[in-house]
C-alpha cells in the first residue's frame, strides 16, 4: 500500500453550480450549443458559450468519473438559457470549494486525489477541488 503524505482540507466557500446530467455523446453539446446559440447576442456572449461548449466537449471526451459542472456566476450571460439546461435536466447544486494544503509535488498530489477519490466526488483546479453533495447520479 501506497504511503499517504500529510495533507490539510481548507474550507474556502460554497457556490452554486450547474451540473451536466450524466451523458455519452458530444451529440447532446452540438444539440446545446444549437439550444443555447439564441442566447448569445452579443459577440463576447457567443464567445463565453464556445468557451462553454468546448470544456464540455474535452470533459466527456476524457471519459473521466467526475461530473462536468460550472459555478452559475460563469454562466449568467446564458441568462433565459439557464432555464433551457434545467428543462434538460441540469441540475444546480451547492458545491464546496477547498484548498489542498500541505503537498510539494504532482506525484504527492495523486496519492492524495485517490484516496479523496474514495471518499467523495469532486473535480479538480490545481489545488483547488470542488465537491459535490452525497447522492448526486453516479459518474
Amino acid at each position: 500500500m501506497q504511503e499517504i503524505p500529510s495533507f490539510q482540507l481548507k474550507f474556502i466557500r460554497q457556490e452554486e453550480h450547474l451540473l451536466l446530467p450524466k451523458v455519452t455523446s458530444i451529440k447532446v453539446v452540438q444539440y446545446l450549443y444549437d439550444v443555447l446559440f439564441q442566447y448569445a447576442i452579443t459577440p463576447q456572449e457567443e464567445e463565453k458559450l464556445q468557451s462553454f461548449i468546448k470544456l464540455m466537449e474535452d470533459h466527456i471526451k476524457s471519459k473521466v468519473d467526475t461530473p462536468f459542472a460550472m459555478p452559475l456566476s460563469q454562466l449568467e450571460f446564458l441568462d433565459e438559457g439557464l432555464q433551457e439546461l434545467k428543462l434538460l435536466n441540469w441540475m444546480q447544486v451547492k458545491a464546496s470549494v477547498f484548498q489542498i494544503i500541505g503537498i510539494d509535488s504532482e506525484d504527492e498530489m495523486e496519492k492524495v486525489l485517490e484516496l479523496l477519490e474514495t471518499m467523495c466526488t469532486f473535480n479538480r483546479e490545481g489545488n483547488i477541488i470542488f465537491v459535490y453533495p452525497k447522492g448526486l447520479t453516479t459518474y
